[in-house]
């Protein structure tokens, strides 16, 4: 009896699939077998030029010129090029339908499986190819550097794929209806409690709004009064995200938006009564916390508040108290807990009240190693200044934390250099209890685990002025320790803005004789910059 050849005998980048072949059925007699069938040598194709792996950018011109040895010749096949998004339900798309491909790349920036189907007309049958296929824009990967153009918000983007840097990429919003806005404040990535397609605010004096994660496309819908519940025209200085939540403060009212459950919309006012500080302090490190503490600063009061939105469902207790009380009830509620504490001390202090808030800022650093970062908040009793360090962490201590609250740092740094100035700049490092801080070109350091505090100069720009300092937290592990580094921008006495880096993992935060490991210039004054980093 003859039977079919089944064998693939091509090369080992190619891999058969037969996909239209039915097998006849061999019987136990072959003598009894009375089928009618037509048997021919199967003469296989044996396809190259196809590579494991292709980069491309959109717009671009995707070219791949096939080779194929062997098989019934060209006219005998159809072929088809296909591509499934791995970033967004498998979903399908077919970019070409000739033996080699010619294709201008419209589709979205990500990762893709990228096959090339061989089949033949007569039988049906089938050989495919399977490559990755990664398409980034220009703006996949970068600085967000967000200016005052004479008042008014302008959004500059220095590409890591392509090296260029784009002016004022907000034209194409402007395009769609989006405002002109006034006062920028803050250019912010959202990474988690927020829409996926939309993780990028911008926060200004005359509102906010999320842009697209591609190209910082913008819609209507996508301004932040339609995530408020009351429909307020929220303008935060910041957003701060943690467990199932995020805050803000607009004007000074502290607005909680729950994403568990909920719409993801923001709430009323949860500080009855006194006005709260333009930051809220929160547990920035940990990425399991289930009832997140946030710190807040009565302005009115002069004291330091805690809120947690779960407190009313844990024990009927009020979700907002003030720091002593949100203590005891952290040790209630971690009483009996093996390895849990409701307070951990790596310094002791009393919580202060009467000073005046000057700035707060969360950090990644951890002394305790207890998955909580430090928020640090710089106070003033009239020319004296203050450091206090406070990790928040969660209520329940069921996952990342095991503890509630701590307390981190307390530093005296009124003798510090120049830093009683109104227009000072500060900045926390992540890597150890440093604090630093600008007053006109002058970039100052203070280890806030020594007594005496004392200023290190750092970083001295002449004829230029510093106009944001900063720490930007990496998200993907495979920039971690560049949450180390120093940004600096400054503007010089004609107006002309400068971002430089300073590299701080290997010089353990001492930048003092550093020249930056980047320089960017021609932007307006920079008010803030942060990194986008890929998401495939």
């Amino acid at each position: 009896m003859k039977v079919m050849d089944m064998t693939y005998h091509g090369n080992t980048n190619f891999r058969t699939g037969l996909l239209a072949l039915t097998a006849a059925i061999i019987s136990v007699s072959c003598a009894r077998d009375l089928g009618n069938y037509s048997y021919r040598e199967l003469d296989e194709p044996v396809v190259g030029g196809i590579a494991e792996s292709y980069e491309t950018l959109t717009m671009d011109n995707l070219n791949i010129i096939v080779s194929i040895e062997g098989g019934a010749g060209e006219d005998s096949y159809d072929y088809e090029w296909k591509v499934i998004d791995r970033n967004n339900d498998n979903e399908e798309t077919v970019i070409g339908t000739e033996r080699d491909l010619s294709y201008t790349v419209v589709l979205s920036p990500g990762a893709y499986s990228l096959y090339y189907t061989l089949t033949e007309k007569e039988s049906g049958l089938m050989w495919q190819t399977t490559s990755s296929l990664t398409v980034s824009s220009s703006m996949s990967e970068g600085w967000m550097v967000l200016c005052s153009d004479n008042g008014e918000a302008r959004l500059d983007f220095i590409s890591e794929v392509t090296g260029r840097t784009y002016t004022d990429i907000l034209e194409s919003g402007m395009e769609n209806g989006m405002p002109r806005y006034m006062g920028p404040r803050k250019i912010q990535w959202l990474s988690t409690n927020t829409d996926e397609s939309s993780p990028y605010y911008l926060l200004t004096d005359d509102g906010a709004t999320r842009l697209g994660k591609d190209s910082f496309e913008w819609k209507e819908e996508y301004s932040l009064v339609y995530e408020s519940g009351a429909g307020t025209d929220l303008r935060p200085h910041s957003i701060v995200s943690s467990g199932i939540g995020k805050m803000l403060v607009s004007g000074t009212d502290a607005h909680y938006c729950e994403m568990l459950g909920f719409s993801g919309l923001y709430g009323s006012a949860i500080n009855d009564g006194f006005e709260a500080a333009p930051q809220i302090g929160a547990n920035v490190l940990a990425t399991q916390i289930y009832a997140a503490v946030y710190l807040l600063y009565d302005m009115t009061g002069k004291k330091f508040m805690a809120y947690c939105p779960l407190l009313d469902d844990i024990g009927g207790y009020g979700t907002l108290q003030e720091m002593d009380a949100m203590g005891q009830i952290a040790e209630e509620q971690t009483a009996g807990k093996e390895g849990s504490e409701g307070v951990v001390e790596t310094v002791a202090f009393e919580y202060p009240e009467g000073y005046d808030y000057v700035y707060m800022e969360n950090t990644g650093y951890d002394p305790g190693n207890a998955y909580m970062g430090v928020t640090y908040t710089i106070l003033a009793d009239g020319d004296r200044r203050y450091v206090y360090g406070i990790q928040c962490g969660d209520m329940l201590t069921y996952a990342d934390c095991t503890f509630v609250l701590g307390k981190a740092a307390y530093c005296d740094i009124s003798g510090c250099t120049d830093i009683t100035g109104g227009d000072n700049l500060y900045a926390f490092s992540s890597l150890r209890s440093y604090m630093y801080h600008a007053s006109g070109g002058r970039i100052y350091r203070t280890d806030l685990s020594k007594s005496p505090a004392v200023s290190e100069l750092q970083i001295e720009l002449p004829g230029e002025t510093v106009t944001c300092l900063k720490f930007n937290l990496y998200r993907n592990s495979g920039n971690s320790r560049k949450s180390y580094d120093l940004i600096v921008g400054s503007e010089t006495a004609d107006g002309k803005g400068i971002l430089r880096i300073y590299e701080g993992y290997d010089s353990v935060g001492d930048f003092s004789g550093k020249e930056p490991v980047e320089t960017y210039d021609g932007f307006a004054t920079i008010v803030d910059a942060s990194y986008k980093e890929r998401t495939y």
